[in-house]
């Protein structure tokens, strides 16, 4: 079984001010350690890239080499892939964003719903409950504490 994984998680991996750093960190070492397929959406990828260097984002923000530091040790895994848009996502696109219907803050969320379906990938590790919307998606929230 593959999976996804969303900006936030990465986000709060690398965020050590956070409330969620270590548990956060704890999963994406359990994902490095696994040999089950992950995948970035480069909508992700590059989301994390923009946040993880923004000053009002990040109380200590990272240097661009460090967040690319970050994303180059994940995609150097030989089981950790990125994935895009490709033939029929435009159509499939605007399917999901019909049915949600997405619009404002929830268009980037359909947008990597829809690169998800198109490569059948079905579940996504996040904190982002939105993208329970999209009924085709398992969302779990890896760092829920019980």
């Amino acid at each position: 079984m593959s999976f996804a994984v969303d900006v936030n998680i990465l986000l709060y991996a690398s965020d050590s001010g956070s409330d969620c750093h270590e548990r956060a960190a704890a999963f994406l070492q359990q994902v490095a350690d696994d040999s089950e397929v992950c995948y970035l959406p480069w909508p992700t990828v590059m989301s994390y890239l923009r946040m993880a260097t923004h000053p009002q984002i990040f109380a200590a923000p990272l240097s661009p080499a460090e967040a690319q530091g970050n994303i180059d040790r994940l995609l150097a895994l030989p089981h950790v892939r990125c994935v895009s848009e490709g033939e029929g996502f435009w159509p499939l696109y605007t399917q999901i964003a019909k049915e949600v219907p997405a619009r404002g803050n929830l268009i980037p969320d359909a947008h990597i719903a829809a690169i998800l379906k198109l490569h059948g990938i079905r579940t996504l590790y996040s904190r982002d409950r939105d993208f329970a919307r999209f009924a085709f998606l398992r969302v779990i929230d890896p760092l829920k504490q019980e």
